[in-house]
């Protein structure tokens, strides 16, 4: 099982802010508030799960403390992006399972 890699925040927040359409829901460096349409919500979700490598697993800690660097509603982050299937779940782990690649 590959080992958890480290979660840059800085490139999710630096994407996002990149893109026109997502960097209105940014504010001092944070994601300040989740767009209210699907679609919108969708983009920022995968940016975000682009920071999670495919293949490996991460303890539920290391998702909760990564997501709250970003968002102050962590948890409400992570059952976005497991609902959105571009992030499973079991026994406390939590791995990418959708979602683009950066290239």
């Amino acid at each position: 099982m590959p080992v958890m890699g480290d979660l840059d925040r800085a490139s999710v927040i630096s994407a996002i802010e990149a893109d026109k359409r997502l960097r209105v829901f940014l504010r001092d460096g944070v994601i300040a508030a989740l767009p209210v349409k699907a679609a919108r919500r969708r983009l920022l979700l995968d940016q975000v799960a682009q920071a999670f490598e495919p293949g490996v697993r991460y303890g539920e800690p290391a998702v909760n403390d990564f997501l709250g660097s970003i968002h102050h509603d962590y948890c409400a982050l992570r059952r976005y992006l497991v609902d959105e299937d571009l992030m499973d779940r079991a026994d406390g782990q939590y791995w990418r399972t959708g979602g683009t690649v950066r290239g």
